[in-house]
């Protein structure tokens, strides 16, 4: 019989609720075991005070798939789901 390991997770606190919130298990660790993880950003502009090509070209960075017919709502909300 095979176990049900994972690897270590850095802020358990933290995946727990990513993972009660409906994160994958594999997005949850990756958030939970970066080196900020717990710490809070905000030195990025929100999405819509941004224009349509820089969040497009995000969107490029990350491989939003069909990003080219995507509105600047669309692209906005691939990005926060990704």
């Amino acid at each position: 019989m095979m176990e049900n390991t994972r690897p270590s997770i850095k802020n358990e606190a933290q995946y727990e609720a990513l993972r009660d919130q409906g994160y994958s298990r594999e997005k949850a660790a990756r958030i939970a075991n970066a080196p900020n993880s717990g710490t809070k950003g905000g030195k990025a502009s929100k999405y819509e005070d941004r224009t349509k090509e820089e969040i497009y070209d995000q969107a490029k960075k990350v491989s939003i798939q069909g990003r080219s017919k995507m509105s600047k709502e669309e692209l906005i909300e691939a990005l926060r789901n990704n």
